[in-house]
């Protein structure tokens, strides 16, 4: 299962090819268990509502799995942005893509 995956702001940020999230540029950032993601350190980086990321702030001290990085691979051309949707309260855009260095 491979879906391409913007931000709650509308920034395209890469996809989730099975449990793994990647930026656009083909750095493996993130795992997800469930439809929570957590960084390859095992810190909380946000979820999946609505189809968008977004991280629920309250979320935050969560803990998954820590994990090592797969090597980056060839990234591709990003897609669009799309316009943000309202936040919710309690929440926080999720992180875009150009954060993971």
């Amino acid at each position: 299962m491979s879906s391409d995956l913007w931000t709650w702001g509308g920034t395209y940020f890469g996809r989730r090819a099975g449990d793994e999230l990647w930026t656009h540029s083909g750095r493996h950032v993130g795992r997800f268990q469930g439809d929570k993601v957590f960084g390859s350190d095992g810190r909380y980086l946000g979820e999946i509502k609505s189809g968008k990321l977004i991280t629920h702030l309250s979320s935050r001290t969560r803990r998954g799995r820590s994990f090592t990085p797969h090597a980056s691979r060839v990234g591709h051309v990003p897609y669009v942005d799309h316009v943000g949707t309202v936040m919710y309260v309690g929440y926080e855009d999720f992180p875009g893509p150009e954060t993971f260095k």
